[in-house]
This record gives C-alpha cells, structure tokens and sequence, in this order.
C-alpha cells in the first residue's frame, strides 16, 4: 500500500502568533543565534514552503518561537488511492476456462 506524505510550513502562523509580520523582524533574531541569511534567503524562508532546511535553522526557528519541530511542520500521511489494473478482479467477469482457439489449416496453393 503506497502512502501519500505532505507537510505544511507554519513559520508565518507561528511569527504572527509572536506578533512579528514581516520577515525583516526576523532576520536580527536569527543572526543573534548565529543564523547568517541574507535579506532574500530569511524572505523566502518567511513566505516560501522549503522543500530543505538545515538543522540548525530549524534549532533556532524553534528557539525563537519556543516551540517543537513539529508546531513549526505540520505533517500528514494518508494511504493513496490504488490504481486500477487490468489484471483487478474486482468488475472483471470469469472467462469460461473451456475455450480453446481452433486449429488452423493450411492449405496448398492451386
């Protein structure tokens, strides 16, 4: 059974919560805890879902906020949809087992 892993990015939930709304407010935050991004980097960080974080980031977002990885990334799993396959049962009718195809006959040119 496959399973269909997604995340969701709560950094501005978490920085309005804090009363902080633009991402300039945290910049200073992150470079106190040794955190060097750039204007750019701590924007997209902000308002993009990062698809890789490193761990100290993720330290000392946690740190800022007093909070668990996992207030900061709300995960979700859930089984996938199976396909349909040829091969299903389900909705296929049994072919009779007693069909045989008929022998052919060749025949010589006249």
């Amino acid at each position: 059974m496959k399973r269909h892993v997604s995340y969701q990015w709560r950094l501005r939930e978490m920085m309005a919560a804090a009363g902080m709304f633009a991402a300039t407010d945290l910049e200073p935050l992150l470079h106190d805890r040794g955190i060097k991004l750039s204007s750019v980097q701590v924007w997209r960080l902000v308002t993009q879902t990062p698809e890789r974080l490193s761990l100290p980031v993720l330290a000392a977002l946690c740190d800022i906020f007093d909070c668990t990885p996992a207030q900061l990334i709300a995960t979700k799993a859930e089984n996938a949809a199976s396909r349909k396959t040829a091969t299903d049962d389900a909705g296929v009718a049994e072919l009779p087992t007693t069909l045989r195809p008929k022998r052919a006959r060749i025949r010589p040119e006249a």
